[in-house]
């Protein structure tokens, strides 16, 4: 029902936040050199900053749960890890507002921490919530990777889609689906050499965007090379900063990469991608609900 957008509102609306941070705010916990809620002290770091996640909400040592006699009250641990990725020292700025060079360092680091973490776990993500609109509870520009040892549920569904199509057709769904927006050209935000941003035709959010490869396979972040990191540094710039000029604010979103578990299987149905999702409806003040 496009015709929605042009009701009258007068319900709920957001307050805009001035982008007039400093380049080091000292009673910020993530700034170089400052210390943490904690008491340890950050490295007066120049490049993408990695830690453990403060307040982790998976732990590598959780205990198992005793068996309940109760089918309908049935619980099983978790294990993972959670860290804390600072894009920059540069408290002031977003990931739009770097270099495409430097998203391209941020990117390299994703695919280290990723490397690492997938010794342990099977699964791995890495997301970003961008603005307290989205609930980020600081300002410096951050995301976060968690690894767990259970796959989420909207990535079992993923999963399974993407395997039950390449059973019937032999090829990765992402791949053939990229390949029908390139030759519709109806709803392609952005294009580079190796990345397309679309939005996607299944979207249920107003500004949702889908980032995936052009024509590559690629199951995992893993395993671009420098060539192809770069590009998607690039397709991460334009993208986010497409954002930031529809309302001529620091836009909003939830964005998180989704990639082939790190198990047994080897996984020929799945394709790297990402999923933005911005909470925003039709301007700065006014945001969509969804339960």
């Amino acid at each position: 029902s496009p015709h929605r957008a042009k009701r009258p509102w007068q319900g709920q609306q957001e307050e805009t936040v001035a982008d007039n941070k400093p380049s080091y705010d000292p009673t910020c916990y993530l700034c170089p050199g400052n210390k943490r809620i904690t008491g340890e002290q950050n490295p007066v770091y120049n490049k993408p900053f990695v830690f453990k996640n403060d307040f982790s909400a998976l732990l590598p040592d959780t205990p198992a749960p005793e068996a309940g006699s109760d089918p309908l009250f049935q619980i099983s641990h978790t294990q993972g890890e959670s860290r804390v990725i600072c894009f920059s020292p540069d408290h002031s700025k977003t990931l739009p507002q770097l270099s495409v060079a430097e998203i391209e360092q941020v990117v390299q680091v994703w695919q280290e921490q990723a490397n690492e973490l997938k010794t342990r776990y099977q699964w791995v993500q890495i997301f970003e919530n961008k603005g307290s609109m989205m609930g980020c509870s600081n300002p410096h520009p951050h995301g976060q990777i968690w690894a767990s040892n259970f796959l989420p549920n909207e990535i079992a569904i993923e999963d399974e889609c993407q395997a039950n199509y390449f059973s019937q057709y032999g090829r990765p769904l992402l791949l053939d689906y990229a390949e029908r927006e390139l030759t519709k050209k109806e709803r392609i935000v952005v294009e580079t050499e190796d990345w397309i941003a679309v939005v996607p035709y299944w979207a249920g959010w107003p500004f949702e965007t889908l980032l995936l490869p052009k024509h590559k396979h690629f199951k995992r972040i893993t395993d671009l090379n420098e060539a192809e990191r770069a590009d998607l540094a690039l397709a991460l710039k334009k993208l986010t900063t497409r954002y930031d000029n529809l309302f001529n604010i620091s836009f909003p979103y939830s964005m998180g990469f989704h990639f082939a578990p790190f198990n047994e299987s080897d996984n020929p149905h799945w394709q790297l991608h990402a999923h933005f999702y911005p909470p925003l409806l039709r301007s700065a003040t006014v945001r969509k609900f969804m339960v």
